[in-house]
């Protein structure tokens, strides 16, 4: 009898394990739900414990594989102690994205050394300790790995007033993944960025500050992008068709560059 083969799936995640931050909504659940859907054991990794758990219930009831931990990515300590007890219980992720975040709006002259530190504490230092912690258990373990980090398109000029502590963060941001590809690129660790354009998520919602005028407030030709657009490029970068694929920065931003 013949053998039946099995395609090979160049999306496919089965056995992996990712874990996702700032993933109990918005472009992070959209992300969690795509990784899951191709086969990866999804670690929701958010501030909101309850509301973490309650996505990755939601997960699992749809038949995919879920967990959920609460996590303060401004937090060494917690970063620490999260990353080896979800090494201990669910294995080393073979995918970390870098997704939580955020995005409140300050104007330049009126900002304030408080609000530059906390939000750099969040959306630079959180996925520089992140990527510390994960990368030398990959090291440590022999396996090589993925890091996805989500940064804006603010850096592309999708830019509106009061963004200058949030640019700054995610300057910093996709600084970290190109050192950190380069060196991490000997033990099989790919580091990538996305830059996503405008998306509707309740933390963009409910960010605050001076009314949001500038160049991102115009239309785009393929509309405002949706998380699951974004989650889309995450599973490109954590998939084996980009096995050889690092130090790369892929705008998805509904082609706002063109415009």
């Amino acid at each position: 009898m013949n053998s039946v083969s099995v395609p090979f799936n160049p999306f496919s995640l089965g056995g992996r394990v990712a874990l996702v931050t700032g993933a109990a909504s918005g472009i992070g659940a959209a992300i969690a739900a795509q990784l899951a859907q191709a086969g990866a054991r999804v670690i929701i990794a958010d501030l909101n414990g309850a509301a973490a758990a309650a996505r990755a219930d939601e997960l699992q009831q749809q038949g995919y594989q879920a967990e959920s931990v609460a996590l303060d990515v401004s937090s060494e300590a917690q970063i620490v102690e999260v990353c080896a007890a979800v090494v201990a219980r669910y294995g080393l992720p073979w995918l970390l994205v870098n997704n939580a975040g955020l995005q409140d709006r300050q104007s330049f002259v009126d900002a304030t050394a408080e609000e530059w530190d906390r939000m750099n504490a969040v959306n630079a230092r959180g996925p520089y300790l992140l990527s510390r912690e994960l990368a030398r258990a990959m090291i440590q373990r022999q396996q090589p790995g993925r890091i996805v980090n989500i940064a804006s398109a603010a850096l592309q000029g999708s830019i509106v007033h009061g963004l200058v502590a949030y640019t700054g963060s995610k300057a910093a941001l996709l600084g970290l993944s190109q050192a950190t590809a380069f060196e991490l690129a000997q033990h099989g660790i790919t580091v990538n960025t996305v830059l996503p354009g405008g998306v509707a998520t309740p933390g963009a919602i409910a960010a605050t500050g001076p009314v949001p005028d500038g160049p991102a407030r115009r239309a785009v030709p393929l509309g405002m992008c949706q998380g699951e657009d974004i989650a889309a490029a995450v599973l490109y970068f954590a998939s084996p068709a980009a096995q050889r694929v690092t130090n790369q920065v892929l705008a998805v931003d509904g082609g706002f560059s063109v415009t």
